[in-house]
This record gives C-alpha cells, structure tokens and sequence, in this order.
C-alpha cells in the first residue's frame, strides 16, 4: 500500500522525497485516526456488553473491576498496539524514525499498564474491604507500597527507553543513589514498617474506636494508609496520625470494650460519713417494705441473730455482736437494683463497693458493665441508673457528701442570728 500510493504521487507530478514526505505523512494520520476510533469502538460497544454481562453475574467482584476502571485503562493499550505495530512498516528503511516511534508506544504502554495496574490494586482493595477481616487486619499500606514499587518499575522503564538502555544497568547504577533513595523515601518506609507490625500484631484497623492524647485523637479510624492513620474525632474533627507514631507512642484501642459486648460503667458516691449508723428496728421495718431487699433483710436479720445467740451477745447495746448498718443495707439495695437493670450485664464483672474513705467521705462504687455500648445510649443508661441512686440514699438516712456552698454558710449564718 505504501508503494502504491507513493507511486501514485509520483504520477500525479511529484518528485520521489515529495511523495515518499506525503505518504508518509498521511498513513500515519491515517493509523492514528484509526488508534482513536478503535478506543471509541472498543469503550462505546465491546465494553458495554462487558458492563451489561457484569450486571447479570451474581458475584460482586467483576462489579468492582468495571466501578475502578480496570477494563475502561485496558481499553486504552489498543491504540498503542496498533500504532507500535503498523507505524514501523509505514516508515520501514528508516531506522531513526522507528526507533522514535518505538519509543513513544513503549512509554505510552508503560504508562498505560501502570494506570491498569494502579485500578486493578483498587479493586483488590475494595474487594478485601467487603469481607469481615479487613477491619481486623487493614491492607491498604500494602497496597500503597506496591504502587510506590508498581510507579517506581515504571519510571525505571521509560528513563531506559528514553536513554536506551537495558533496565538492567539503569537499576544498577542506582546503588550509589540508595542513601539519597532512603532519605527522600524515609516516611513511606518507616510507614511501611509500621503498617506491617501493626497489621501482624493486630494493634489497629478500620473502625477501631482509638484514644491518642498526644495527637488530640479520640475517636473512629476511617483509614490506615502506608505513611498516616486517618480518625474522626468525635467532635466530627479529622485526626492525621503518623503510621510510625503508633509504634513510638502510647495510644488505647477500645477494640476490647467493642467486641465484648459491654461497656464498662464506673463511678462512685461519695457518703457524708456523719450519717453512717446502725440499723435500728423502726428502719429495718421501713427496709422491710422495699421489694429489692425485702428477702435479703429477712435472711440477713435471721444469720445475725444466730450469730449473736451462739456467742451470747448483749444486744442492748449496739457495739455488741452483728449489726446492720445503713450503708450496708444501701449496698445491698444497689447490687439488688442493678441485676434487676435490663441493660446491665450479669455476666461480666459486676461489684459495687467501698474505697477508701478520705477527707470527701466514703465512696461507694459501681463497677459493672452496660449491654448498649453505643455512646448517647450508654451516657443515658449511666445517667438513669445514677438519677435513682441518688434519689433513693435518703431512704436510707444517708447523705452525698458535698462542700459547702455559699448557700450553706449563708443558712447557717441566719441560724445563728
């Protein structure tokens, strides 16, 4: 064909530079006019019935592959095959033309390849993120890594195409650069090392609830990439935290809390001290009439009075033998309540108990666990629980222990006068 038509130009009156020129020239638009039309047929009709089969599979991968682009970047190799396979012929006896013709193709596929690459490291991302684990153990530092190795072997490619040599030597010849490759690559590297011990240690992944004081981070991981931990805090904020920093500091994973299925309430109620005493028969009687502790007075009064009876106590006077007290009582009445709460949990650990009494009274604390470990529903059940707490300890001829207030000088002062 190109014979033909140079002799063609010729007939018609040109000289043979002339026509061999327009020959030249016009196959080339020719061919490359026939590379833009061959995307077009390939993206407008081939790839639409790929589309269209996709969505009558059962299986959502081949979903992913067309929602990344991986058979749209495919799509772009043909023009570059049909130019690196018809252009040569069109300018065969002229080596210097083709070896600039070659070169071009080869990095235009180079880069393509790298962009088909680069989608299809996607779609296996998105792939792994429909499954359990990758909440478990995150992959997307790996897969950052590998397009870092995937861009740094195509760069690697076209330089050696552009100064013509093997990539071989070029690859060799950057010994003497590792020092300047590892400065410029210190955060990417010690990210990566820090994605690994993180994933194998299973220290941290997507969705996690984190506590970073040291980077004002509390809050959900979005995100685990090769060089940063990306969190919402709960003040809606975005956290960027350094991947290597997890191994340097210290941080806490509320993981645990989640997968228990419980969240722990503690907190304690400070008792004016002062209104601690023994029971006396007129208030176990009023006791008596509360449901919770109706039972646990009966038996506990019954073991007391045997108790004293077996070792002759004279229980005229208090200080003799066993004796309830209110704030044992109360006690009782607070582990009665609380296993009787629907949203506490009976089989995690369950206390309510004293600590050391101090200069602000005695606390009485509550240890157990909550069955909504969703925040607002966990706040209101902590609150709830303490709003009747807190209501009933008069019942019980107990007071909170609080400092005074101004309000409590100025009564005392008008008692006085």
């Amino acid at each position: 064909m190109v014979e033909l038509l140079q002799d063609w130009f010729i007939n018609i009156g040109l000289n043979t530079f002339f026509a061999d020129m327009l020959t030249k020239t016009l196959l080339s638009i020719l061919v490359i006019l026939l590379s833009f039309v061959s995307v077009f047929i390939v993206q407008r009709l081939i790839l639409k019935i790929v589309e269209r089969v996709v969505e009558k599979t059962k299986t959502h991968w081949d979903d992913i592959f067309v929602e990344e682009k991986v058979f749209s970047r495919l799509s772009y190799l043909v023009p570059g095959i049909i130019i690196n396979s018809m252009l040569p012929v069109i300018y065969e006896g002229d080596p210097t033309s083709i070896a600039f013709i070659d070169g071009i193709a080869s990095i235009y596929m180079i880069v393509v390849s790298m962009l088909v690459v680069d989608a299809l490291l996607n779609a296996v991302l998105a792939i792994y993120r429909t499954y359990e684990v990758s909440r478990r153990i995150p992959i997307k530092s790996f897969i950052q890594v590998a397009k870092v190795v995937v861009t740094f072997i195509g760069a690697i490619l076209i330089i050696s195409v552009l100064i013509g040599q093997s990539p071989v030597v070029l690859v060799a010849g950057l010994g003497a650069l590792s020092a300047v490759l590892l400065l410029v690559f210190q955060q990417p590297i010690l990210g990566f090392v820090a994605g690994i011990q993180l994933s194998a240690n299973k220290m941290i992944s997507r969705g996690d609830w984190i506590e970073m004081p040291k980077y004002h981070a509390d809050g959900d991981v979005l995100d685990v990439t090769l060089t940063t931990v990306k969190v919402q805090n709960w003040d809606k904020t975005i956290s960027y935290i350094p991947s290597s920093a997890f191994l340097q500091d210290t941080f806490r994973n509320w993981r645990g809390m989640s997968e228990s299925g419980g969240r722990r309430i503690k907190r304690s109620v400070n008792m004016d001290m002062n209104s601690i005493k023994f029971c006396t028969q007129e208030m176990l009687d009023k006791f008596l009439k509360i449901q919770y502790i109706s039972e646990y007075l009966e038996h506990k009064q019954q073991e007391l009075d045997e108790y004293n009876q077996a070792n002759n106590a004279d229980t005229s006077t208090l200080v003799n033998g066993r004796h309830l007290t209110n704030v044992g009582t109360f006690r009782a009445y607070v582990v009665a309540y609380l296993k009787n709460h629907p949203m506490i949990h009976k089989d995690m650990t369950f206390l309510v108990r004293q600590l050391p009494p101090s200069e602000h009274g005695l606390p009485i604390e509550i240890y157990v666990f909550s069955k909504d470990q969703v925040w607002a529903n966990y706040e209101g059940i902590q609150a709830d629980i303490f709003d009747h707490i807190l209501a009933v300890i008069p019942e019980f001829e107990l007071r909170v222990f609080q400092n005074p207030t101004g309000q409590d000088f100025q009564s005392m002062f008008r008692n006085e006068h």
